[in-house]
C-alpha cells in the first residue's frame, strides 16, 4: 500500500510524499506519531524521510520504506520536478528550494527530529539541511554522493547522454533493455539499472517517456556540480553513515575523507553495487543501514 500525503514546498510548489507499508490501525498504541500534527498514524515510531536522487522518484524507496516501517515511520518524498510532484520552471530548481522543501515535508508530516536517508542529489540535500537545522535531524545516511566539485564540463556529458536516449520507447521492456544493457554508460548488463529507469517512465500517446523534463534535470544538476560541499558536511552534527557502492560514483578515498570530516561519521561499502546501491544489492543495503539506525540515540 502507498498512501499519498500532499506537501506545500518552497514557493508554494506542490509536492507528493508517500508512505509505503500499512500504518498502524486506529486503536494501536499511541496516536501522536513521531511528534506532530501531520502524523496521525505514526504511533510513536521515529521518523525517517527518504530523498531520491536526480531523475529518481519516491517509489524507488518502496522496498527500503517497507522494511523500515516495522520500526519507523518512513516517508519518501517526490522532490520538485520529479515523480508526482509539481514541475515548476527551471529557475525554481535551486539548492535553497530543495533544502526548504525538506523542512516543509518534515513539518507537514510531523517527522522531526528525523533520520534523513538520501541517495545522490537527495543525499546532498539531506546533509545541507542537517547542517542548517541540527535540531530537526537525529541521524543521516549518505548514499553514493560526492562532496567534491564535479566540474561544469560534466554537464555537457549529461546533455549528450540525454540526447542519446531513444525516446519514445515502444515498451517498458525496451526501457529495461536500453538502460540495463544498451546504454553506452553501462559497462556490463545490469537488470537492476533497467528496472530503476523503467520506474521513471510513463506511457504517452507515442510510447514511453520520462516523467521528468531532462532540461530541468540539467538545470537542477548545475546548481551543485561546480561547487564543493565539504564545509557543509563538516557542519553536520548528528551520526552520519556514508555508504558507497564498490563500483559507484563515490570513490573509496573520498568516502573515507568524508567520514573523517564528519564529526560523527561512519563508513560502509557495498560490494557488487554501482551508484544505485539500494537497487543493485537491496539485502546488503539493509544489512549496513539497519544496524546504524538501531544504534541511534532516541529522540
Amino acid at each position: 500500500m502507498a498512501r499519498r500525503i500532499d506537501v506545500t514546498g518552497a514557493g508554494g510548489v506542490r509536492l507528493a510524499a508517500w508512505e509505503f507499508g500499512d500504518p498502524p490501525k486506529t486503536g494501536d498504541q499511541g496516536s501522536a506519531g513521531s511528534g506532530g500534527p501531520g502524523d496521525p498514524d505514526g504511533a510513536g515510531r521515529p521518523g525517517v524521510l527518504l530523498l531520491h536522487g536526480l531523475m529518481g522518484r519516491a517509489s524507488h524507496w518502496a522496498a527500503t520504506a517497507r522494511w523500515l516501517s516495522g520500526r519507523h515511520r518512513a516517508v519518501a518524498l517526490d522532490q520538485r520536478g520529479h515523480g508526482r510532484s509539481e514541475k515548476p520552471p527551471e529557475d525554481a530548481h535551486t539548492r535553497e528550494a530543495y533544502i526548504e522543501d525538506v523542512g516543509a515535508a518534515l513539518d507537514r508530516l510531523g517527522l522531526a527530529p528525523a533520520v534523513l536517508i538520501g541517495h545522490g542529489m537527495g543525499a546532498l540535500t539531506a546533509w545541507q539541511f542537517a547542517a542548517r537545522h541540527p535540531e530537526l535531524v537525529r541521524g543521516l545516511v549518505v548514499c553514493d554522493m560526492r562532496a567534491s566539485a564535479l566540474g561544469g564540463a560534466s554537464q555537457q556529458d549529461w546533455a549528450e547522454w540525454f540526447r542519446s536516449w531513444p525516446v519514445p520507447f515502444a515498451t517498458l521492456a525496451d526501457v529495461r533493455k536500453w538502460f540495463g544493457e544498451d546504454d553506452p554508460w553501462v559497462e556490463r548488463p545490469n537488470p537492476a539499472r533497467g528496472a530503476f529507469y523503467a520506474e521513471v517512465m510513463a506511457e504517452a500517446a507515442d510510447g514511453w517517456r520520462p516523467v521528468f523534463d531532462p532540461e530541468q534535470m540539467l538545470g537542477a544538476r548545475a546548481t551543485w556540480v561546480r561547487d564543493a560541499h565539504w564545509d557543509e558536511l563538516a557542519q553536520v552534527r548528528c551520526p552520519t553513515l556514508v555508504v558507497r557502492g564498490l563500483d559507484g560514483e563515490l570513490g573509496r578515498a573520498e568516502a573515507q575523507e568524508m567520514v573523517r570530516v564528519l564529526p560523527r561519521g561512519r563508513y560502509a561499502e557495498v560490494p557488487d553495487a554501482g551508484h544505485l546501491v539500494h537497487y543493485d544489492q537491496p539485502e546488503v543495503w539493509r544489512a549496513v543501514v539497519e544496524p546504524f539506525l538501531d544504534g541511534l540515540p532516541e529522540a
